[in-house]
């Protein structure tokens, strides 16, 4: 998941390098007539598969930065570090300027989206949401199982 706005602009380079590596790769098919297909289509389903992964990621951030916070939501209690940092990002918000509002250090608030808020206790979580607008503008519904 792109996280920040340096991650989305290496993740669109990197998947413009991948446009071009396909591009070369299948300009190049011919001239590999030594390998079997089998491997070819292996190599090719490879350099799709990364590409594709990337362009979803890609969708998903500006997607999630168009929509806002009102349009998120979760289904389950697990998807809530997610919805933060989609929170986040669909508030416009740095890393930065969170930590801020939450008088941190924006290398906390890298380190807890990096993990998923897996270290961070139950007050922290409950005033990451509070700045965000968890809760007050976004859709939570827990489905039981």
């Amino acid at each position: 998941m792109i996280t920040n706005e340096r991650q989305y602009r290496i993740t669109k380079r990197k998947a413009e390098r991948f446009v071009q590596a396909l591009d070369e790769f299948n300009e190049k098919e011919r001239e590999r007539a030594d390998l079997s297909q089998r491997v070819i289509q292996a190599e090719r389903k490879g350099i799709e598969a990364q590409l594709t992964s990337l362009l979803e990621e890609i969708e998903e951030y500006e997607r999630v930065k168009k929509e806002g916070v009102s349009n998120l939501m979760v289904t389950t209690i697990d998807e809530l570090p997610i919805l933060l940092i989609k929170a986040r990002i669909a508030s416009d918000m740095t890393q930065r300027e969170l930590a801020e509002q939450l008088h941190m250090k924006e290398q906390q608030i890298q380190r807890y989206e990096a993990d998923r808020y897996a270290s961070v206790s139950y007050r922290r979580l409950c005033e990451v949401a509070h700045v965000l607008g968890v809760g007050s503008q976004t859709k939570i519904s827990v489905q039981r199982h």
